[in-house]
């Protein structure tokens, strides 16, 4: 112990004596490290760097909800033929068939009208007539038959007049109510009913 004393009292000494300008410089050397290292942290997250993920609740992306199919409705018209379907009553037609209520397979509705020209009988067959022709083209191109259902309603239900106020005939309102109206439904989705649990039936009493 004797011969350590000295020494330790020399290093104690020169530790004391060391100048007030040093002790500072290595203080500032010290700072400076630091706000660069902040710095450099700065950047890396100026830079768009993803930021850290909690793990305990990582992000979930929500499914996306299926686009809503709604009926599809078409006005046929039989304008400058009046028994035969024009260029315009098949590209109607084809725009129809490309619809995704056409494509779900539910049921199709092809209501027949005419003008009042001719007998109320006459006049409801030539409904009918324009409807099957608007059947047919739809079955050429592949909708199934038994999805098609036919109404004749003849000149019951007109959309422009028929006739003009003199009582003379309109023709513009006549080419108007030679038409087909086409509905086409959405299929029916049969929900089946809850099935109830049944009651356990009592075990037999052994004797």
């Amino acid at each position: 112990m004797t011969r350590l004393a000295p020494a330790m009292l020399l290093l104690c000494a020169l530790s004391a004596c060391e100048p007030p300008e040093a002790r500072n410089a290595a203080a500032n050397a010290t700072m400076d490290a630091d706000n660069a290292a902040n710095a450099n942290m700065a950047k890396v997250s100026d830079n768009g760097a993803e930021p850290a993920r909690s793990i305990l609740r990582p992000e979930v992306a929500e499914p996306e909800e299926p686009p809503r199919i709604e009926p599809a409705e078409a006005v046929i018209g039989f304008v400058a033929t009046p028994m035969k379907l024009d260029d315009a009553a098949r590209e109607s037609l084809d725009a129809l068939i490309a619809t995704p209520a056409m494509a779900a397979g539910g049921p199709i509705t092809l209501r027949g009208h005419s003008d009042s020209r001719g007998a109320d009988g006459d006049n409801k067959v030539a409904s009918r007539i324009r409807a099957e022709l608007v059947r047919d083209y739809l079955i050429e191109k592949g909708v199934a038959k038994d999805r098609i259902s036919l109404i004749a309603i003849g000149e019951g239900r007109p959309l422009a007049p028929n006739v003009k106020p003199d009582g003379s005939d309109d023709p513009e309102g006549q080419a108007k109510n030679r038409r087909v109206e086409v509905i086409v439904a959405l299929p029916t989705v049969v929900v089946p009913p809850p099935v109830t649990p049944q009651a356990a039936e009592p075990e037999a009493k052994t004797r």
